[in-house]
């Protein structure tokens, strides 16, 4: 026990630890109900690099959690090769850098990881393309947005979103429907416009009163799709 209080609180282990304590009073005010966990999600996009999918809270716990556990168990285990002097502040600093890699790297594995179906076949995000989901985020532009649409599989996913600029004069909310109607393969992002229709995902589409107009990309897809559609302003 002794070993690890000290791997805590020196170097490198610090950094994390502070962070640690920052991210466990976050939860903690989100637990009694004086927080939300996406408070940060209109404040910052964290899918430039790679950690989008899920809220900033989330991908940021995650991160910080996973270089809190290597710091621990690295600094204890240098501590225990006998280094002392400029070796054991070149350890410290190699483990400081490799646990901030790490971290990354399992927190971009974890929040990106691909939905599956009961085949085990990783969902594509053309799979997704006409669905309908609810924005998660304050709002949405061509910069920033998050919209939670079912799976094929049932699961719900957090997944990148952008408003469609010719529909930009209609404001995307959170709690608001969106038409997930293409996906850009190079920014990892679905283009979506608001529904005039409120449809929450897996909902069956409500049946036309009137005839129909003519058929557009937003409204016709394959004709096994599984997947809700709606009308959209």
């Amino acid at each position: 026990m002794g070993e690890l209080i000290d791997a805590a609180v020196g170097f490198p282990g610090v950094a994390f630890t502070s962070a640690m304590a920052v991210v466990v009073c976050f939860w903690l005010l989100v637990a009694v109900g004086l927080g939300r966990a996406d408070s940060f999600d209109e404040d910052a996009d964290l899918g430039a690099a790679g950690l989008g999918g899920v809220p900033v809270a989330v991908a940021v716990s995650l991160l910080v959690g996973t270089g809190w556990l290597v710091t621990l168990a690295g600094s204890v285990a240098l501590e225990r090769t006998g280094w002392t002097g400029l070796a054991h502040a070149a350890g410290d600093l190699g483990l400081l850098a490799v646990a901030a890699l790490v971290a990354y790297g399992a927190t971009r594995a974890l929040v990106r990881a691909p939905a599956r179906d009961p085949s085990g076949a990783a969902t594509s995000p053309q799979d997704l393309v006409g669905s309908v989901g609810t924005v998660r985020t304050g709002w949405v532009d061509l910069e920033s947005g998050q919209a939670e649409v079912a799976a094929p599989d049932g699961t719900v996913a957090v997944v990148e979103i952008r408003q469609d600029p010719s529909a930009a004069g209609e404001p995307m909310a959170v709690g608001g429907s969106a038409l997930l109607h293409a996906y850009d393969a190079t920014g990892a992002f679905f283009w979506a416009v608001p529904c005039a229709v409120p449809l929450a995902p897996g909902r069956p589409r409500p049946a036309r009163t009137a005839e129909a107009p003519p058929a557009s990309r937003a409204d016709t897809g394959p004709a096994d799709d599984p997947w809700p559609h709606a009308d959209c302003a």
